[in-house]
């Protein structure tokens, strides 16, 4: 009895210095506390959380024994410079690459992930993967585990591109330890990375103009814009429409948040057909997968793809072939695309550069094209 209540007390006591050692871990990582900053007390510290002396300075000697903190009698406990560590680490490769994405089994992004895989283990180096489920909270601690673990370098595709990221000081601590990283499908443009991307914007024209061409007037476009890539791809469909001469009316310009992805989509069409009047005659969608979740409305209001209606994708991915309307949509590289990050990130490793410092370094942006199945038709 009495052997099972200290093991019950043993896992409270961890519970709560593990606590109070993540919470000064990420005070450093997020920039709160610089090197050589004393932080809180012993004191204000067992305030903070409720806990004892005890438990604050098993919390803070596990941090001065990683590197984190370092303490000075007499004076309290300071943030270290972990830089001073970098060329410490850098003499014992880890050979271990991480890989964050925002999903990773659904859609393109196995595609993606093993392209970069395979050309990273051809170099000995082991690949850890990680999905952000594009949440910035998540994509924090990520960096986190990351920064923590001492990887050698990361592969990264933004986490809600399009919108203010309250983790940039996370790449910036990347930065000043020596791990450098590139980004996929869409960066931060306030770090200017080395980049890999498509040519999101010329996609999005693709795509308007081939319905154009087709004699369509009324196209309406759906965009996740949380997003780089969709924003881009609503300036191509909207470049498009004036370049044609084509009036452009708001309500048909549909956008919508990852936490929308679901619902708004495919509730603003059913309004649109249930309009009655003016209604689109095709539709551009923001990738493949949301052409698939359209589909259920277009079915339940027994319009035929491309007789009634004509639909256009992005991403040429799997999902393009498997119904009985074969999608005309946008190509992706998708495995060459994770192909030429995986050099990329290697060439900057090998060269022992930051990612500050290969900004020489040329960032790639692959062209696309349109391909042309059966969901598209002309009209009269």
């Amino acid at each position: 009895m009495l052997t099972k209540r200290t093991s019950r007390c043993r896992f409270v006591t961890e519970t709560k210095y593990n606590k109070v050692k993540g919470w000064i871990r990420s005070k450093i990582l997020d920039g709160t506390y610089v090197p050589n900053q004393k932080i809180l007390s012993e004191s204000e510290l067992m305030k903070l959380f409720k806990v004892s002396r005890h438990t604050v300075r098993i919390a803070i000697g596990e941090l001065v024994k990683e590197g984190w903190l370092y303490t000075e009698r007499g004076a309290g406990t300071y943030c270290s410079n972990r830089t001073i560590h970098k060329a410490e680490s850098a003499e014992i490769p880890q050979k271990k690459i991480a890989i964050i994405t925002t999903y990773i089994s659904d859609y393109i992004f196995p595609s993606i992930i093993r392209g970069a895989e395979a050309e990273i283990s051809q170099e000995g180096y082991q690949v850890s993967l990680f999905s952000t489920n594009n949440d910035h909270d998540q994509e924090r601690r990520i960096l986190e585990a990351i920064i923590t673990q001492r990887f050698d370098g990361v592969i990264i595709e933004a986490t809600m591109s399009a919108t203010l990221n309250p983790n940039i000081n996370y790449y910036l601590h990347l930065e000043s330890i020596g791990i450098p990283y590139i980004m996929i499908n869409a960066f931060y443009e306030e770090l200017e990375p080395i980049s890999v991307v498509i040519d999101d914007e010329k996609g999005g024209y693709l795509q308007t103009e081939h319905l154009i061409k087709l004699g369509h007037k009324r196209i309406a476009g759906f965009f996740k814009t949380d997003d780089l890539q969709g924003v881009k791809r609503m300036k191509g469909y909207i470049k498009a429409l004036r370049d044609h001469g084509l009036s452009i009316n708001s309500k048909n310009i549909i956008t919508y948040s990852t936490s929308e992805k679901l619902t708004k989509p495919a509730e603003c069409l059913k309004a649109m057909l249930d309009s009655g009047t003016e209604q689109p005659t095709g539709l551009v969608c923001y990738n493949d997968e949301l052409v698939m979740r359209l589909l259920d409305i277009l079915r339940q209001k027994d319009m035929n793809i491309p007789e009634d209606i004509s639909v256009v994708g992005f991403d040429n991915s799997f999902l393009a072939e498997i119904t009985e309307v074969k999608l005309t949509t946008i190509e992706h590289p998708k495995s060459e695309l994770g192909k030429v990050a995986a050099q990329k990130i290697l060439e900057i490793i090998k060269k022992g550069k930051t990612s500050k410092q290969a900004n020489q370094l040329q960032s790639v942006v692959f062209d696309t094209s349109l391909i042309i199945r059966n969901s598209t038709k002309a009209i009269g």
